[in-house]
């Protein structure tokens, strides 16, 4: 009998109990039916320890899509980490990643959300540092370090809670106190823009790209980056009741950040990277303009096409000798045209192109963001943010699909069967889930009347976008003309607007400095002698003294009674 892979065996479990929950989590979205489950694990005397889980059409389908697209990771890690001496170390850390977003999701209660949320930073830290070289360990300190901010946020809000008498959020959805609530709704902001790499914390998830492949195209889509927006969303009744004006200008500078960088970037992992951050951004805007449901159909949509942009990338740098800069991609689509092709599907969903998945999420967000009263500021920078999403995709396509040659000599380029196979779900999830979760999601389509020139507009910026992106693929002209004579505002635009180093070497160096002068002053210096070395001379001392006692026992005795008998005497 031939030996079944882990790999193989565990994506066929995650598939079909992936598909199952979507199922049943349809099942409950178009019965509007919830169950809250209680799980007593230990009672002793009057205490017990209890596990709460909620399902409701949000968490399992939220949940199926986590478990449909790692499986499809699975899968392809199969043929990716085939040659990779830990690959069974691989598998299980995956594993625990996804059992962590799972954990997250089915909880209530603050506590139990707490284990997902620590176990995805932790794991997280531990896929960021697989290759194990001092990219990736800088890389890995800086993502568990900035999502340790969030962890604390977490811990705080668990403990304003103890004010309320139950760590379960679903029993204060309709409660609003201004001196208490607020604080605690904050806390849950924090940790949700940590967790989600908003502006000041978005350094991190470009550097988290030091991670295989795999673990990218799974943390983009469905699992660590969106923990944030989902935590947001299941607290965004309380949002309601509070101006959220700032955190909506900080998601929209995001989303905007984000697709300025892109275009400046060359390196093909970390393009992706920065478009997954502008579309978190655009979640989050929609979500403090006070839309939840649309931020999480947009979430669904955007996991399948994110997971399928990134499994194609990491086939192509795998047959680039894995070179990730695109100027060395070119013509790529005459060696591998099946990967091409799915980067192309997903690449379009991802602009908005009409009909396929992200233009249905996408266009209802832009139209309910024009209906809103929001200022001119906001609605120009979604605009042309989104026109910025278009135009990098476009110069992705360009550069590795055609344009140049300047690839390497000696390449060997092949479709592996396995990769491809993991390519074609997702795919077709690509295209049609969109429509499918609109028509299952809202009941009723969303009527929204505009002048014709108001309707168009989104679309008018996906072309706008598309033709920028195709201008600023020839190298030569541009860079001539605009880049190098701008320098430091294009290396400003290129870099995150100096966020990563903020976040490393400038807000550290301070704190070495200052850490050196402590060292010197306590540990080298008074508290040395008085802290390290003071109790141990003491001792020594001391140790001395009774061991000439016990040498010279006989004659102490004597003088001993010798002196108190003449004492006596006196």
């Amino acid at each position: 009998m031939k030996n079944i892979s882990l790999y193989i065996l565990g994506s066929f479990l995650l598939f079909v109990s992936g598909s199952f929950l979507f199922f049943v989590g349809v099942y409950f979205m178009l019965f509007n039916y919830t169950i809250f489950l209680d799980w007593e694990i230990l009672s002793l005397n009057s205490c017990s320890v209890m596990m709460t889980f909620l399902f409701d059409w949000i968490s399992l389908t939220f949940l199926g899509c986590v478990f449909i697209i790692s499986s499809m990771v699975i899968y392809y890690s199969e043929s990716y980490m085939s040659v990779d001496m830990y690959k069974s170390r691989f598998y299980f850390l995956v594993l625990m990643f996804v059992m962590s977003m799972m954990m997250m999701i089915v909880s209530p209660n603050l506590m139990s959300i707490l284990i997902g949320w620590d176990g995805l930073g932790l794991v997280s830290y531990c896929l960021v540092i697989y290759f194990q070289n001092f990219k990736s360990y800088s890389a890995g300190m800086l993502t568990v370090l900035t999502n340790r901010i969030g962890d604390v946020a977490i811990l705080l809000a668990i403990a304003w809670m103890m004010n309320y008498g139950s760590w379960h959020y679903i029993f204060y959805m309709n409660l609003w106190d201004d001196s208490w609530m607020q604080y605690l709704i904050m806390l849950i902001i924090l940790a949700g823009f940590t967790k989600s790499a908003q502006i000041p914390f978005s350094s991190w998830l470009p550097a988290a790209m030091a991670a295989p492949t795999p673990v990218s195209a799974l943390v983009h889509s469905s699992t660590l980056v969106t923990a944030g927006v989902y935590l947001l969303i299941r607290f965004s009744t309380l949002l309601q009741n509070m101006n959220c004006s700032f955190f909506l200008l900080l998601s929209v500078m995001t989303m905007f950040m984000a697709g300025l960088g892109a275009n400046f970037e060359y390196d093909l992992k970390k393009i992706i990277a920065l478009s997954t951050l502008s579309q978190l951004g655009l979640m989050m805007s929609i979500l403090f303009i006070g839309y939840p449901i649309l931020a999480f159909f947009h979430l669904l949509t955007h996991a399948f096409f994110k997971a399928l942009l990134f499994l194609c990338a990491g086939l192509m740098i795998h047959c680039m000798s894995d070179s990730q800069d695109i100027r060395h991609m070119g013509s790529v689509i005459n060696h591998l045209p099946f990967t091409c092709s799915c980067f192309c599907i997903s690449n379009f969903s991802l602009c908005g192109l009409p009909f396929l998945a992200g233009f249905y999420s996408k266009d209802i967000i832009l139209e309910v963001m024009s209906l809103s009263y929001s200022n001119m500021f906001i609605f120009f920078l979604f605009f042309v943010s989104v026109g910025l999403t278009v135009s990098y995709s476009m110069r992705l396509i360009y550069f590795c699909l055609s344009f140049n040659m300047n690839t390497f000599v000696c390449q060997s380029y092949y479709e592996e069967g396995v990769m491809m196979r993991s390519m074609i779900p997702l795919s077709l999830l690509a295209i049609f889930s969109g429509s499918i979760l609109s028509w299952l999601i809202f009941s009723f389509p969303f009527l929204i009347f505009f002048p014709l020139s108001l309707k168009l507009l989104p679309l008018m910026f996906v072309f706008l976008g598309g033709w920028l992106g195709y201008e600023l693929s020839y190298i030569s002209c541009v860079t001539s003309f605009f880049f190098l004579r701008y320098y430091s505002l294009s290396y400003y635009s290129g870099c995150m607007w100096y966020m990563p180093m903020f976040s490393t070497y400038m807000l550290y160096n301070g704190f070495f400095s200052l850490s050196k002068k402590y060292n010197s002053v306590m540990d080298s210096g008074w508290g040395e002698y008085l802290i390290s070395s003071g109790p141990g001379s003491y001792l020594s001392k001391v140790s001395q003294s009774l061991t000439w006692y016990q040498y010279n026992n006989v004659k102490i005795f004597m003088l001993l009674f010798v002196f108190m008998f003449l004492i006596s005497l006196l």
